[in-house]
């Protein structure tokens, strides 16, 4: 019991006493006075006797509390002089008022008071002044920083060692990488069996000196396969030397007709190995789908890419296009109906592909439609040709009508895109698990997961290069009527700007197909026409262009004029046509508010690496983004972005 009740427990007891001593001697005196009298003289002897005591006890008591009071005092000065964490009591203004001795022993000084937190810990510059912890490095030591903004104390925890232990956990967490030799057999067509066993050499040699320099595992699994076995920390070192491997391997096999180049894919941060292993090896999958010569890493949810300096190397065998088209059209045949889908704003690529993914199911007797929502300047021209046909023009039909078609025998066709986000209505995509993707971009991080069917070939010229060599082995006897076949040549003549870009042997074996059957060049002329109004906007976009890094162009669209996005873009291919320009990008606000990237090169320069930063894609060549905000924002971004890539790698090859 403490000590104050005692004290009062002691008197109340003490006067209840006296009290019932008085009450027996008043009783005691009305039958007997003499009696009576002894009683009360006894009584007021214990009364004087019980006061005297009673202010002994009083008084020793309160000098036990006193010295009590300064051991509890002095005690707690020496364990908060003792205690192995900092507390800071600051005012209003965030400013030390009071600190114990730690703080003192931390920052070296004597006092800290009046001195501002944002002083004593820089990292709480950004910091808001609420209930929570922050981690914050002063010298070589971490220290975590615990908020009571209620009571204006912040504690200062030393937590160097755990964070050191953690960053060690994470520095050994493995890491899988697997690297290919992506174009083994075109490089070696031709080669005898000693050139062959002699390059190969040459090329094992270097891989296997770059493994050993950064100490990781290396084993060879196949003539052009290895699996790399390493941890996190040298895995941030292969980054950081943006896998310089790529380099020298390309740059060592330089003299040969088509240099040997590299696809490395990485994987680090999954729970368990089997999991690890399937990342990398996904990785992998979409260094090659990104044509190559290019490294994928994948830490956690995090996907970067390094490398891919050069255009994908045209593969010279059909025999992946056969087998394609021949599951396509098992896929046709077992569906109830076929719905084909391009991308949103569809260029004439993406329409030529879906005419021509249109024929292979009717060719089997399907009930095929393709889903389009409005006409864009892009393709008004060839909309104009396709609605002279109405049983053409019949198979386009809106969102809402193709969900209404849609049923879990329904086989989706996408086109011209891998990306969900970028298809016109990515619901239908939820309607059916039958799925079927071909695109001859460059893969993104963004996949359509589910497809059954991937037929993704970034060496193309265009979608409809790809469709059209599908047709030709889905069906024996293949015949296109002039609308469809000038429809697939228009997506291939716009893709390559006439011939003229991203072009390979089969993209001319493909146009020769379609001009046999019966692709109309004339026509296609008349739907590129330019009206005098747009190429008077067309020169005004470049009037304006801003020579940077002394070979990039880039032109900025006054604020609150809207433009097509096929403005956009045959502004960007006119600079690249300018003297000296290597690369191009204008920036304008579109007809539907959003603000329109076109980027183009001659090749020195990846502008897909620069157009995925701003949240879009494309080829090496060619790529676009769009984003949401004013020309100037996009502007400042694009800039800060090539600066970086300029600071880290270069802008050119």
């Amino acid at each position: 019991m403490p000590k104050f009740l005692i004290t009062r427990w002691h008197g109340m007891h003490h006067a209840a006493a006296l009290g019932a001593m008085l009450l027996m001697s008043a009783l005691l005196a009305w039958f007997q006075w003499m009696i009576g009298l002894a009683s009360l003289i006894v009584t007021i002897g214990i009364a004087v006797y019980t006061f005297f005591a009673e202010r002994s006890f009083r008084k020793d008591l309160k000098t036990y509390l006193g010295t009590l009071s300064y051991r509890v005092k002095k005690g707690g000065n020496d364990v908060i002089s003792e205690l192995p964490f900092g507390i800071i009591i600051y005012n209003e203004e965030r400013t030390v008022e009071w600190h114990n001795p730690y703080i003192s022993q931390l920052m070296e000084k004597d006092s800290l008071i009046g001195v501002p937190l944002t002083e004593l810990f820089p990292t709480l510059q950004h910091a808001k002044d609420r209930e929570g912890t922050v981690e914050a490095a002063v010298g070589t030591h971490m220290y975590q920083l615990i908020f009571r903004p209620k009571e204006r104390i912040l504690y200062v925890k030393n937590v160097t060692d755990l964070w050191q232990l953690g960053r060690k956990y994470e520095d050994e967490k493995l890491s899988i990488g697997v690297v290919m030799i992506d174009n083994l057999e075109e490089v070696t067509q031709g080669l005898d069996d000693h050139q062959r066993g002699t390059l190969l050499s040459k090329v094992t040699t270097e891989i296997t000196e770059w493994a050993q320099k950064y100490k990781i595992y290396l084993k060879r699994v196949t003539s052009d396969r290895f699996i790399l076995i390493t941890d996190q920390k040298t895995l941030r070192q292969l980054e950081h030397s943006r896998f310089v491997i790529l380099d020298e391997v390309r740059e060592m096999t330089g003299e040969q007709k088509i240099p040997v180049t590299l696809s490395i894919g990485f994987a680090a941060g999954a729970e368990q190995i089997v999991e690890l292993g399937q990342w990398a090896h996904m990785s992998l999958d979409i260094a090659l789908g990104r044509g190559g010569d290019q490294a994928a890493v994948k830490v956690g949810s995090r996907q970067s890419f390094y490398g891919g300096k050069t255009n994908a190397v045209e593969k010279r065998t059909r025999v992946r296009a056969r087998v394609v088209a021949h599951a396509l059209r098992d896929l046709i045949r077992e569906s109830h109906n076929v719905v084909i889908m391009g991308h949103k704003l569809p260029d004439m690529d993406a329409i030529g592909a879906a005419i021509g993914v249109l024929k292979a199911a009717q060719l089997f007797g399907k009930e095929a439609y393709i889903v389009l929502e409005g006409v864009n300047s892009s393709i008004e021209k060839m909309m104009e040709l396709i609605r002279e046909d109405e049983k053409l023009s019949k198979r386009f039909v809106s969102p809402e009508q193709a969900m209404a078609l849609m049923t879990p025998q329904s086989l989706a066709i996408v086109v011209d895109t891998h990306k969900a986000s970028m298809v016109k209505e990515p619901k239908l995509l939820a309607q059916t698990d039958r799925i079927v993707v071909i695109d001859h971009h460059r893969r993104g991080e963004e996949f359509i997961s589910n497809a059954i069917l991937v037929y993704m070939e970034p060496y193309a010229s265009s979608t409809c290069e790809l469709v059209t060599e599908l047709l030709q082995y889905i069906h024996d006897r293949i015949v296109l009527d002039i609308r469809e076949a000038t429809s697939l040549l228009a997506g291939i003549t716009v893709d390559t700007k006439s011939f003229s870009l991203r072009t390979g042997a089969r993209t001319f074996e493909a146009a020769s197909f379609l001009r046999r059957n019966g692709a109309d060049t004339m026509m296609i002329q008349r739907m590129l026409q330019e009206d005098l109004e747009g190429y008077v906007n067309k020169a005004e976009i470049i009037k304006h262009a801003q020579i940077l890094y002394d070979h990039v162009a880039i032109a900025v669209v006054e604020g609150g004029r809207k433009n097509s996005q096929l403005l956009i873009a045959q502004s960007a291919d006119t600079l690249l046509n300018m003297t000296d320009i290597l690369a191009s990008f204008v920036i304008g606000q579109r007809q539907d508010g959003l603000i329109g990237i076109s980027a183009r090169s001659l090749g020195g320069m990846n502008v897909q690496v620069v157009m995925e930063r701003m949240g879009g894609g494309g080829h090496l060549t060619n790529a676009a983004a769009q984003l949401e905000g004013t020309v100037e924002e996009a502007a400042v971004k694009l800039k800060a972005i090539l600066e970086q890539i300029e600071s880290e790698e270069g802008l050119f090859e």
